[in-house]
């Protein structure tokens, strides 16, 4: 990771008026939340809240993994892990995996996000990336693996990588001043359904509503330095960096680094990596608390 960059907050002023710079539509934010249930995303929704009394536009996305374990469990399915070659985990999505997931965030998360929203006087609507055929993805072809101790390939993981996103459904429901609440699964093309990464979901979504703001709100600071030391934060990453930044991460934070490196290099003007834990966990992001991407060497 490099070690030339600045790990305090940058004095540059956010934009806070909620009309996007440069436009006379409204500043449009997509904010990732975890899919766990309780205080932060009460504070996060309050947030949320906030800005669409402003006059934001807001997209909220939400994962469900820790849900979708508990729910596994309650259903006696214990979750499974892949392990590839190199050492790397991942999900096992077979087809009781998938249909965990897909009700621990369909029946659970997302009902419990539209109520919290609804409850605060914002126009909620929960979506997955099926409806409206909103994301598709293809299907991650069969890999050789360790399941359960085991070396195989795999075959019935339904898992895969985001190919396209229609934000039609979303830019309409905008217009009329909802507030969707979106998750995954995706679409395949065959019309199945298939888990993709709730982080590159959110990405992807900014990218293709010409977001302004993308939030990944999470349960640490932001990228630290050193993962056991909270107060270790790299407070800036310079884009044209994001490459050696994640040589020297590791874990879910490379996921989200990367997924929030990849909207900003494609046009996200502000994107930010912050704790969801804080009081206010949007509004402390938008002045610039977690990590934030910038342009040209801080």
């Amino acid at each position: 990771m490099p070690s030339s960059v600045s790990t305090s907050p940058s004095a540059t002023t956010r934009p806070q008026d909620s009309l996007s710079p440069g436009s006379t539509r409204p500043e449009r934010f997509v904010i990732k939340v975890g899919g766990s249930l309780g205080a932060e995303m009460s504070r996060a929704c309050a947030d949320v809240a906030d800005l669409v009394r402003q006059g934001a536009e807001v997209v909220v996305v939400h994962g469900g993994g820790a849900e979708a374990d508990r729910l596994a469990a309650e259903l006696g399915r214990p979750v499974r892990r892949l392990t590839a070659p190199d050492g790397r985990h991942s999900r096992y999505t077979d087809a009781p995996a998938l249909d965990a997931l897909v009700m621990a965030m369909l029946g659970r998360v997302k009902p419990a996000l539209v109520t919290e929203l609804t409850g605060a006087g914002v126009r909620a609507v929960g979506l997955s990336g099926n409806d409206g055929s909103l994301v598709t993805a293809r299907r991650t072809p069969p890999v050789r693996a360790v399941v359960d101790g085991v070396e195989r390939v795999v075959r019935d993981d339904f898992s895969g990588r985001i190919k396209d996103v229609d934000p039609a459904l979303l830019l309409t429901l905008l217009g009329g001043g909802y507030v969707p609440v979106v998750s995954p699964p995706a679409r395949d093309a065959a019309g199945g359904l298939l888990n993709v990464d709730a982080d590159r979901f959110a990405a992807r979504l900014a990218v293709a509503l010409a977001a302004d703001w993308l939030i990944i709100l999470s349960n640490v600071p932001g990228l630290l330095r050193d993962p056991a030391d909270p107060d270790s934060l790299v407070a800036e990453v310079p884009g044209e960096e994001l490459d050696a930044y994640l040589d020297g991460t590791g874990g879910r934070m490379k996921v989200k680094l990367r997924s929030a490196g990849e909207a900003f290099l494609a046009g996200v003007a502000h994107v930010v990596l912050a704790d969801g834990r804080l009081d206010s966990p949007v509004l402390a992001a938008r002045k610039g608390v977690g990590t934030t991407f910038v342009r040209g060497a801080a």
